[in-house]
């Protein structure tokens, strides 16, 4: 079984309209030249990802390697492999904001592949 890490979160609600599902919002912080490992998230887990700050490279499953800069956005759907999610500056940190909408009673939000 893969390891489960757990990030910070800034904001977590039940979604009172929709019985059974959550919204959680982290943060996620990249010091200049930092990744995470590849990943997945919780399987009921749709993201929307928002870059605050900086520039971040992002794949998903088989798509294309992206960049994404300060103000854009992107989703990823349940169930999705992120290969690559990484700071693209070797000299500025980056900054993005993913929120979780998910089955209130998933818990662990991310599981890195071995």
């Amino acid at each position: 079984m893969s390891e489960t890490y757990s990030l910070p979160t800034n904001f977590e609600a039940d979604i009172p309209n929709i019985p059974g599902k959550s919204l959680i919002a982290v943060e996620v912080d990249y010091a200049p030249g930092a990744a995470s490992v590849p990943h997945t998230h919780a399987k009921s887990a749709f993201i929307y990802a928002y870059v605050v700050s900086g520039v971040i490279e992002s794949k998903m499953n088989d798509g294309e390697t992206r960049i994404y800069r300060e103000g854009e956005s992107w989703s990823e759907p349940p169930g999705a492999v992120h290969s690559i999610s990484q700071n693209a500056s070797k000299t500025k940190p980056a900054k993005l904001l993913a929120v979780f909408v998910l089955d209130t009673n998933d818990k662990v939000l991310t599981t890195p592949i071995k």
